[in-house]
C-alpha cells in the first residue's frame, strides 16, 4: 500500500473508549486512530478531510488536556445542515475518531454507551466551524478552522480542468495529485495557523 509519506509523521488521536474495554475489543479500551485510517475512511486526502482530523485532535486536546479523550463521551455541533457544503464529509471524519453520531449510533448497552444523538447540525455555535464538549466534565471548546493562507500551486487549476475533460496524460494525472497532497502536507505543517480555539464559557 502506497501513499503519501507525511502522513506517518502525523500525530496520532489517543482514544479511551468505555466499549471497547467492556466488549474485550481494546485492553484497557486504548487505542489510536492515525490520519491513514481517516483517509481510509473517507476514501480521499484533502483540506476538508485534514481540517476535520486537526480540528477534533485540537479540540480533543482541549477537552482532556492529561489523559486520552474518552470516546462515546463527546458531543460536537455545527452550524451548517448535514446536506450543506462539506458539513457531511467533516461529519463522518469527526463521528469515525469521537463515536458521535446524530441518530445513526450505537444505541447503548444497558442504558450505558450510547452513541447516537451526540452529533448535531443547524446549531448555534456563531462563527465557530464546530464545538466539541465533554459530556464527563462539562467542557466545551469552539474550534475554527481556516485553510485560505495555505495557497494551491497555481498549476493545480489547469491540471484539474485537464483532468476534469478527460484529456490529462497519466503524467498529468500523477503531478496533480502530487500537489494536491503536497498542500495537504502544508495545512499540517502549519496547523497551528490555521486552527483556532475559544474555550466556551459554561
Amino acid at each position: 500500500m502506497n501513499y503519501p509519506s507525511f502522513f506517518n509523521s502525523i500525530e496520532p488521536i489517543s482514544l479511551e473508549d468505555p466499549l471497547a474495554d467492556i466488549l474485550g475489543a481494546f485492553e484497557e479500551g486504548r487505542y489510536s486512530i492515525s490520519y491513514v485510517e481517516v483517509v481510509k475512511g473517507a476514501g480521499h486526502s484533502c483540506p476538508t478531510v485534514a481540517g476535520a482530523y486537526l480540528m477534533t485532535q485540537y479540540a480533543l486536546k482541549a477537552l482532556y488536556p492529561n489523559e486520552p479523550a474518552i470516546r462515546g463521551d463527546i458531543e460536537v455541533f455545527f452550524k451548517e445542515q448535514l446536506q450543506e457544503g462539506v458539513a457531511g464529509v467533516i461529519g463522518n471524519v469527526v463521528s469515525y475518531i469521537t463515536g458521535a453520531t446524530d441518530q445513526s449510533g450505537f444505541k447503548g448497552l444497558g442504558g450505558k454507551f450510547a452513541r447516537h444523538s451526540l452529533m448535531h447540525f443547524e446549531s448555534e455555535i456563531g462563527s465557530a466551524s464546530a464545538r466539541f464538549s465533554s459530556c464527563s466534565n462539562n467542557k466545551s471548546v469552539d474550534v475554527f478552522y481556516d485553510p485560505s493562507s495555505i495557497k494551491p500551486h497555481p498549476d493545480m487549476q489547469p491540471l484539474m480542468q485537464l483532468i476534469m475533460q478527460n484529456k490529462a496524460t497519466p503524467e498529468q494525472k500523477r503531478q496533480f495529485g502530487l500537489l494536491w497532497q503536497e498542500r495537504v502536507k502544508n495545512i499540517f505543517a502549519h496547523a497551528d495557523e490555521v486552527i483556532r480555539l475559544q474555550p466556551v464559557n459554561s
